[in-house]
């Protein structure tokens, strides 16, 4: 039998691809492998069982995406919200840069026009944006110091965090603290 693969918009957590890969079963399609934004099924589906795939997944909040552009874009966010909220940052080897490049075998200078293109911001408006989420979430949690979130999530210094947070935010972490504030953005709407 083939398989396919079929690229599918806003998966960004482990929830995520619990629902998508539910979804799926239902309609008597099994799963092979499951990741962020990909799936991977035994056959190839016929178009009226794309057309079914597709509006049961945008039920769920998903898009599939036929488009080669946006599955390479979709890919690129795939890859930041992994490595942001999943990974180890302060453990990171290389940059985004490289790490993007090798990971989905295309130039940087490639990726990032096609990025900026089909999204309006650049990739690093992206990750900055993904990066004080996951901020936002551990001063929420209230586990680990500035200090150690700064280290966490690669920052230089606990400055440059307060700076590139406050100008995102507007707010400096310790006021969104002292909020109290759950101002958090869906990952999938950053």
């Amino acid at each position: 039998m083939n398989s396919s693969t079929l690229y599918i918009k806003n998966m960004v957590c482990p929830r995520c691809i619990k629902v998508v890969s539910t979804t799926l079963t239902a309609l008597g399609i099994p799963v092979q492998a499951a990741t962020l934004g990909k799936v991977t099924i035994d056959r190839t589906l016929t178009q009226q069982e794309l057309q079914t795939v597709s509006e049961q997944l945008t039920a769920e909040g998903f898009e599939l995406l036929d488009d080669k552009k946006m599955q390479v874009v979709e890919a690129i966010k795939n890859l930041v919200v992994e490595t942001v909220h999943y990974g180890e940052l302060d453990e990171l080897k290389e940059n985004f840069s490289t790490l993007l490049s090798q990971k989905l075998h295309k130039d940087y200078n490639t990726l990032s026009k096609l990025f900026s293109e089909q999204e309006g911001t650049t990739i690093e408006q992206y990750i900055i944006h993904q990066k004080i989420e996951r901020v936002k979430e551990l001063l929420l949690y209230g586990d680990l110091t500035l200090s150690e979130i700064a280290i966490k999530l690669g920052y230089s210094s606990v400055a440059h965090l307060s700076a590139q947070f406050k100008k995102v935010t507007g707010m400096t972490p310790s006021q969104f603290k002292q909020a109290g504030s759950a101002e958090r953005k869906p990952l999938d709407a950053i």
